[in-house]
């Protein structure tokens, strides 16, 4: 079943009551409902908001991934339940004993999906992907030769006609865009996980200290082309795509109900990402030896 997107933007008040999430307008008064269990995502984005603590236990008892906003509109926190999978501690364990030349094959696994997936959209705008494509035929064990990072160099001179355009956290647009939509994706990402019954923070490759989602930083790399891929579309629908309003969010956030290509089916991304990182426990486990990730 699809889970709700669910995007406040206004001043609510949200409680809980049989089953259902009320939510309450501080502006009219009015009420709306909806069931708890349909919901999959929040994203709360003004700072008048008010909730009650049996509501954020009711969403994470559901595996409701939370979304915080900041004073700027950016995603700043996210908020999970810990307690998702019957055979976590098992999982964990798994997980935690990995040994290195699984990490390092796995994340060589990560980085050609996510190249393979910049060339196909390079190829889909109608550039030259070639480049790309023979980075991601040279990427060996661990990546120890960076082809990520030359593949990128390469990526971002070329999705976007912008002369100088610099992928940047603070950069100029569509910087702000596309840090957006990765938000949600790593909330996204981190909820799949969770759900799967892994630790986000113990990550394959990443590994900063001050990082609580290194494994969510992992798996979501092959998924950052769809993010890019989406506003691609919405630069050029919007002249004014410069200027971050409620229209790009909503978009942005509807990537999470797009749907993508796995070899043998179609699903919604938020499904993927449940397929990707069900995936990752099985490699884990010693039952499988390939992540599995949709391609553009």
């Amino acid at each position: 079943m699809l889970k709700r997107i669910l995007y406040f933007s206004n001043p609510y008040h949200l409680s809980f009551k049989n089953n259902q999430l009320i939510i309450s307008s501080k502006d009219t008064g009015e009420t709306k409902k909806a069931a708890i269990e349909d919901l999959g995502f929040l994203v709360l984005d003004n700072q008048q908001i008010t909730f009650t603590q049996s509501v954020m236990q009711a969403l994470a008892e559901n595996n409701t991934a939370v979304v915080l906003c900041d004073k700027k509109h950016h995603p700043s926190s996210m908020l999970f339940h810990l307690d998702t999978n019957s055979v976590q501690t098992e999982i964990f364990t798994e997980q935690i004993n990995a040994k290195e030349p699984l990490k390092k094959n796995l994340w060589k696994q990560i980085v050609e999906a996510k190249i393979k997936n910049q060339a196909a959209l390079i190829k889909k705008i109608g550039k030259n992907e070639k480049p790309v494509l023979f980075m991601a035929s040279q990427v060996n064990s661990g990546d120890t030769t960076n082809r990520e990072a030359q593949a990128s160099r390469y990526y971002w001179q070329n999705i976007f006609n912008i002369k100088n355009f610099k992928r940047e956290r603070f950069g100029m647009p569509p910087n702000p865009s596309l840090n957006y939509g990765y938000s949600i994706l790593r909330a996204a990402v981190a909820r799949a996980l969770t759900g799967s019954g892994l630790l986000p923070t113990l990550g394959i490759h990443h590994h900063n200290k001050y990082n609580a989602y290194c494994l969510a930083d992992d798996i979501m790399e092959p998924y950052r082309p769809f993010v890019d891929e989406c506003v691609l579309e919405i630069m050029s629908e919007n002249p004014d795509y410069h200027i971050m309003d409620k229209n790009q969010k909503a978009k942005l956030l509807n990537i999470l109900n797009m749907d993508v290509e796995f070899e043998k089916f179609t699903r919604p991304l938020m499904v993927g990402l449940s397929i990707t990182t069900a995936s990752l426990v099985r490699c884990f486990s010693g039952e499988a030896k390939k992540i599995i990730y949709p391609k553009i």
